[in-house]
């Protein structure tokens, strides 16, 4: 059982899978995406790239704790693409993610059950070849303070290894840190308990 903080995605594109059935072809494509737009982005790409295939069906699946996915038959019968592509990435429990299948058509009709395979499949041979991570969710936090507070601050940033992912020390000091979300709590009342620093989630 994954824990709640945490999720499973990949990192970077996979290699593409070919599955063939009855003369028609099938490759598989899994990407990583934030948004819909990278999603949108990927399949204008493939479908360049396979400008002569019939079908570009494909499946994403974004977010962590307020999830979106989408899934397309593209011409396909209702429900014989798509879905079955998009199970594959619930069978695999993974996010920010985007499968797609492009099909070239054989010359023999697979019917509605051969198509819900194949898809099926492909996706599946797809995910087995990525390599899939596990990344926690984070919350990010501003923490202000005056330079002065400096070492108060880097002392309990350095003491619960915090990662900070941007800073700007002046006279004003600001720094964003990223904390797991079952820490966040914790940290953030570290900060909120000093004086003159101000800490808020962004």
């Amino acid at each position: 059982m994954i824990e709640d903080d945490k999720y499973k995605t990949i990192n970077t594109a996979s290699e593409n899978v070919l599955f063939k059935d009855k003369n028609s072809k099938f490759y598989g494509y899994a990407f990583p995406v934030k948004n819909e737009e990278e999603a949108k982005h990927y399949l204008e790409q493939l479908k360049k790239e396979h400008h002569n295939a019939r079908h570009w069906c494909y499946a994403y699946q974004l977010g962590t704790e307020s999830i979106i996915y989408r899934a397309n038959d593209d011409g396909e019968p209702n429900n014989s693409a798509g879905i079955p592509i998009y199970g594959q990435i619930q069978s695999f429990e993974v996010t920010n993610i985007l499968i797609v299948v492009v099909r070239y058509f054989g010359g023999v009709k697979l019917g509605v059950s051969g198509l819900i395979n194949a898809y099926k499949t492909t996706a599946s041979l797809t995910l087995q070849q990525c390599n899939i991570i596990t990344k926690t969710i984070n919350i990010n936090y501003l923490i202000n303070f005056k330079y002065e507070d400096m070492n108060k601050v880097m002392r309990i940033v350095k003491e619960n290894q915090i990662d900070i992912i941007n800073q700007k020390l002046e006279l004003d000091c600001k720094i964003i840190i990223s904390v797991r979300k079952k820490n966040a709590k914790n940290v953030f009342n570290l900060f909120d308990t000093l004086f003159g620093v101000e800490i808020k989630p962004i």
